[in-house]
């Protein structure tokens, strides 16, 4: 049997997406995110070569000065038997509720059932952005809406938003990954003719294409995006975004009114905060 080291590493966010990909490029074979920590995982054998463990603290040195790295050894074991033990079924808001394909949930709940099964795609429902975003769909899809969903990841949303009434949804990714993901989703929860998944970027969608948007990006990206989410967007469409922090609240709502958005509310959870806005007429 193989003994692995389990690396664990204090990082911030933004600080464990630097960190992952170098990590895959030192060897790592799996990484499981905490709240403040980055876990990864390797061979024995390699983590006893000097010259990973000089890259990694060089790579740390770099990201910051006070990360913290412990380690320990685990014995070989079923990985993905392991990880699908931590998705098990969620609810969320008062109408949904989000299960992987091998969790069962009761029969006659009265909530609507999203199956997801992601592999290496963001949007499982249990990070707080994910069910800030499907809170505020409970509030605003409407039956009829056309919606885009930009950095769709598991298709998570664009299937929330047509369970519950909008009549499409085109859901866009720049991950291979993601995008193969989105498209096993929407088969298995039987959507294929409601949703179309692309690689398509916002400018290439038609003026006033949507009723309603959502992105949980990231701030600057849904910054910089704001003047294409307004143009595809009908007149008193509306836009729903995640991705941010509490503290990147005010620069957001700035650039919200800088394109012509009123702020219709925010949702909170945790450190981070969704916003729903409206295209002036």
């Amino acid at each position: 049997m193989k003994t692995y080291v389990e690396i664990s590493i204090s990082a911030s966010e933004s600080q464990r997406e630097m960190l992952i990909p170098t990590m895959v490029e030192l060897g790592c074979m799996g990484f499981e995110e905490r709240e403040s920590h980055l876990l990864c995982y390797l061979e024995k054998g390699m983590w006893e070569r000097q010259k990973l463990r000089t890259d990694l603290l060089a790579l740390l040195r770099t990201i910051s000065a006070n990360a913290e790295i412990s380690t320990r050894e685990i014995e070989d074991k079923n990985w993905n038997a392991a990880w699908e033990a931590t998705i098990q079924p969620i609810e969320v808001g008062s109408r949904l509720v989000i299960k992987p394909s091998w969790a069962s949930y009761p029969v006659g709940s009265g909530r609507i059932v999203i199956e997801i099964d992601p592999k290496m795609s963001f949007g499982t429902g249990y990070h707080e952005t994910t069910r800030l975003v499907l809170r505020l769909l409970e509030e605003h899809v409407r039956p009829g809406d056309r919606m885009i969903d930009v950095g769709t990841g598991t298709g998570i949303l664009a299937i929330a938003a047509v369970k519950m009434g909008a009549t499409s949804a085109a859901g866009i990714d720049i991950d291979e990954w993601s995008i193969e993901n989105a498209k096993e989703n929407i088969a298995s929860n039987g959507l294929e003719g409601a949703i179309t998944i692309t690689d398509a970027p916002v400018s290439t969608f038609r003026d006033g294409e949507f009723s309603l948007l959502t992105a949980n990006l990231t701030l600057n990206t849904n910054l910089e995006l704001l003047g294409e989410f307004r143009r595809v967007l009908s007149p008193g469409g509306r836009a729903l975004f995640s991705g941010l922090l509490k503290h990147d609240e005010q620069a957001m709502v700035h650039g919200l009114s800088m394109n012509h958005f009123s702020v219709l509310g925010q949702l909170y959870e945790n450190e981070w905060v969704a916003i729903v806005a409206e295209k002036h007429a």
